[in-house]
């Protein structure tokens, strides 16, 4: 479990691709503090086991379903990643419960200065996604803990806080990029249990 508060950014050492899926190679330091081999790491939101652990950087293997459902393929060595480590039971719960299973991937419209260092994010979300959003809502955008500022159709709209921008990847975006997102748990729960989900 996590809550979408980013608390390091990283960069990508390598990614290698394998017979099945691939290994990824994260350059870091804050995440590694209490790490151990096995210990769950969000890279860009998406949950991912420390296998291997050095002194400044941790390895993950990489299945094949995580490579089709998320942007971590598209990675190349020096790109920067948000990462987070899980949320301790004792806590504060600052953004919102993102468990780090990936919906699935939503395109970046645009990303505008709406001035004193705060941004306007507009992403194109996947259709059947779209039911679980809901204004002033969550949504995890590459790990990050986001509030829904707006929705028209398939895009989602987003105000981007000084901070925000400056401790994650959103200076490294610009229109197409490609983000994880991750929609909030309990809508998908309430679905499934409507009678005829």
């Amino acid at each position: 479990m996590f809550t979408g508060i980013i608390e390091e950014l990283g960069h990508v050492a390598s990614l290698t691709e394998e017979e099945t899926g691939a290994s990824l190679v994260v350059l870091c330091s804050r995440v590694l503090q209490d790490a151990t081999v096995g210990a769950s790491i969000a890279v860009n939101g998406v949950c991912l086991t420390a296998v291997e652990i050095w002194a400044d950087r941790f390895r993950a293997d990489l299945a094949p379903e995580t490579l089709r459902r998320t942007n971590l393929g598209g990675l190349v060595i020096g790109s920067p990643v948000n990462l987070e480590r899980p949320l301790r039971a004792n806590g504060r719960l600052d953004g919102h419960f993102v468990l780090g299973h990936i919906d699935g991937t939503a395109e970046i419209v645009t990303l505008e200065s709406l001035g004193s260092h705060n941004w306007w994010l507009r992403l194109r979300v996947p259709q059947q996604l779209v039911r679980y959003i809901v204004s002033k809502g969550s949504l995890a955008v590459d790990g990050i803990s986001l509030t829904v500022a707006e929705i028209e159709s398939e895009v989602v709209s987003f105000t981007v806080i000084p901070h925000t921008f400056d401790h994650t990847t959103f200076h490294s975006y610009s229109r197409g990029s490609s983000v994880n997102i991750e929609v909030d748990i309990l809508a998908k729960h309430l679905e499934r249990l409507l009678p005829g989900s």
